[in-house]
């Protein structure tokens, strides 16, 4: 595993993954904007994402809510009572931090920190054209409260039974005191998460299915190392306030052991509390059996963010020597980005061995077919050694190359990222057998 995340940070900048936002202004703190590959690995993962728990499931619905809502959800759900960090300040520098993160000194400066206060990580905002208090709301620090104030429209128009469950990705916006570690903390990002609903007797026995399929996630979609994760037991007295049981699900990061994504036991403290202060009934009642009671929940949740970034550790890695081609060093370190294949942002490169245009024509016209399906990338600057060293960084499943021997017997080469194997495939064929490489991308 890496030692550190600059090579990541490197490759994402370098290859068009991830860029430092508004970095012609000299940037913004831990604000990061996803490049034109970083925006199609993020869109492959939550499709993906989609598939497994969504379209996969015969009891899972969708929802996109609105990042603004009524203030007096945050009220109901306890966010502006609650949803706090303690936060301190150092006397010499000012710099402030979250006072969980310390020991006894600022790490900027060893000077010396003040007490610890109660600080809230909503994003304030104003509705209208005046700035009272009346008109005060926040940017929503979570997906769930839409699914809680929806539960009862989806439940009823969508015909439902228990158990079934709401799905929503989005962003959310938290004002985090300590942010960092590339996209690991920060003020701004996308949640993938999605509640659960059961009945009060049953929540154990779906605790511990979704903790068994989110491990399946990982391993059979993302084609993680599981020996890189750590299941954590949230004790008591560590969870949070609406939380009965919380496991949290950690990843060995280059900056050591932190937290990844969590699965929670809310109970019934969302609908009660949404209940009570909206005066609205969100009681579920058994078409069958005629009981009538306010279901509870297990609550997975997957930070996108974060996602991108383990997926990217997971497959990044170094080859010295054995893959240069055309004559070209076999010395110096290669990068290969072994993500799979529906995951790569690039599914297939198309090279013409050279600028020819009898080369250009042919292969131009095949990239334009294989784009009906495929994302593509045409490249024809450069020896075809650093053209395929390129695609293999940004983790390109196979490379189709147009030669001279193409215009003669209507073949093309296809490379393969991972063995390297090339092999001829007639023209007519290739479309075919890229599908039959790469299904369901």
């Amino acid at each position: 595993m890496l030692q550190s995340l600059d090579p990541i940070v490197n490759l994402a900048k370098r290859r068009g993954f991830i860029f430092p936002d508004s970095e012609i202004y000299g940037g913004m703190a831990n604000s990061w904007d996803y490049g034109p590959l970083g925006v199609l690995l993020k869109n492959n993962l939550k499709r993906e994402w989609w598939k497994f728990f969504v379209q996969g499931q015969s009891d899972m619905v969708g929802l996109d809510s609105a990042i603004i809502m009524n203030p007096r959800v945050w009220e109901a759900s306890g966010h502006l009572e609650n949803f706090t960090d303690p936060l301190v300040e150092c006397r010499a520098c000012h710099k402030r931090w979250r006072a969980d993160h310390l020991l006894l000194r600022c790490p900027e400066c060893a000077g010396e920190l003040t007490s610890a206060r109660q600080f809230n990580l909503m994003f304030k905002t104003h509705i209208g054209a005046t700035e009272d208090q009346g008109a005060v709301a926040y940017l929503r620090p979570e997906l769930a409260a839409g699914m809680f104030t929806n539960f009862k429209l989806i439940a009823d128009t969508m015909r439902l039974r228990l158990p079934f469950g709401i799905a929503q990705q989005g962003k959310a916006f938290r004002n985090e005191i300590t942010t960092g570690n590339f996209i690991f903390r920060t003020r701004e990002f996308e949640i993938m998460e999605f509640e659960y609903f059961v009945h009060p007797r049953d929540w154990e026995k779906h605790f511990e299915r979704w903790l068994g399929e989110i491990k399946r996630w990982w391993t059979e979609v993302i084609k993680a190392d599981w020996s890189h994760f750590y299941s954590h037991e949230i004790p008591d007295g560590e969870r949070a306030h609406y939380s009965k049981r919380t496991v949290d699900i950690e990843y060995y990061y280059p900056f050591g052991l932190k937290e990844l994504q969590g699965i929670a036991y809310r109970t019934d403290f969302d609908l009660k509390r949404h209940m009570e202060a909206s005066g609205q009934d969100l009681r579920y009642r058994d078409p069958v059996s005629g009981e009538t009671y306010i279901p509870h929940v297990i609550e997975p949740t997957f930070g996108l963010d974060r996602l991108v970034l383990v997926t990217l550790l997971e497959h990044y890695t170094e080859v010295t020597g054995g893959r240069a081609a055309d004559g070209e060093s076999r010395h110096e370190k290669e990068i290969v980005l072994r993500l799979p294949k529906n995951l790569a942002p690039i599914q297939v490169a198309v090279l013409p061995l050279s600028k020819k245009e009898a080369l250009q024509a042919v292969a131009q016209g095949i990239a334009a077919e294989l784009r009906r399906d495929f994302m593509i990338q045409y490249d024809e600057t450069g020896s075809i050694g650093k053209r395929y060293r390129r695609q293999d960084e940004i983790g390109t499943p196979y490379c189709v190359t147009i030669d001279f021997d193409s215009l003669e017997d209507k073949k093309v080469t296809v490379r393969d990222r991972d063995t390297m194997a090339q092999e001829r495939v007639g023209s007519s064929e290739l479309h075919g057998y890229l599908n039959d490489k790469l299904p369901n991308c």
